[in-house]
């Protein structure tokens, strides 16, 4: 289990003086982050705790420039070729292009830091561009996301394209969302795959509860023990930022 390390803050107490003192300026870097705890981690629809729960770690330090880097963990039950812990640190760049729209690209790297090599390489690298634009109360995201021929991929690549909305309730703390994704590669069982969701998630200070419905259609294979990672699914979700 990824552990996060809780960096305490420096309090400075200036004591009175005769003249004024200016205040310090302030940072251009900022931290956040939080806990998830999951029914199950769905990743593009399919299941990679073996439809289990999972704690989900997350920490982000951004810049006034745009520029940010971070590290998301999550245990995972993908066989001895991954291990128990999935980490992806990933970095990038976010900005305003105009009034409502904005855009964020990145890498993430994927990687099973308990995983034995003997199965073969498992981690993996993927770049992403994400655009979201809103109108009044409702955003819309793009995502397009590709991993190239690499190892881990069976020197194959892998796309995904998604799209995604939400829109909070005016006057409650609830929020809806609704997406649909498409992977075709390496990722995709039996070539190419379509994932959907709809859900909604209420935030109360620094906690969040959420319900999903998670669904894909992929194929059926009778054994059960691999249907069920595929399988309809309502994810519930408990997280705490800071």
């Amino acid at each position: 289990m990824l552990r996060l390390l809780a960096v305490p803050a420096l309090l400075i107490v200036v004591p009175a003086a005769a003249q004024d003192v200016a205040d310090p300026p302030s940072s251009a870097l900022s931290v956040s982050g939080g806990v998830d705890l999951v029914s199950d981690y769905r990743f593009r629809g399919i299941s990679r705790s073996g439809d289990d729960v999972a704690v989900q770690p997350t920490i982000t330090i951004s810049h006034d420039s745009g520029f940010y880097l971070g590290a998301w963990g999550s245990n995972v039950d993908g066989g001895p070729g991954y291990g128990d812990v999935e980490a992806q640190l990933y970095g990038g760049y976010e900005t305003e292009i105009a009034s409502g729209a904005r855009i964020d690209a990145g890498l993430t790297y994927y990687w099973y830091p308990d995983g034995q090599k003997a199965f073969g390489p498992s981690d993996y690298g993927e770049a992403a561009v994400r655009l979201s634009y809103l109108l009044g109360p409702v955003e819309a995201k793009g995502t397009i996301a590709y991993a190239w021929d690499q190892a881990a991929l069976g020197s194959d690549d892998s796309l995904y394209l998604r799209l995604g909305l939400s829109s909070g309730i005016p006057n409650t703390p609830v929020t809806l969302a609704a997406g649909i994704g498409h992977t075709d590669g390496a990722l995709a069982p039996g070539g190419d795959y379509l994932d959907w969701s709809l859900g909604a998630t209420a935030s109360f200070d620094s906690v969040t509860v959420g319900l999903k419905y998670v669904d894909t259609d992929i194929r059926k294979t009778g054994v059960k023990a691999i249907d069920r990672l595929y399988d309809a699914t309502l994810v519930l979700s408990l997280g705490v930022a800071f």
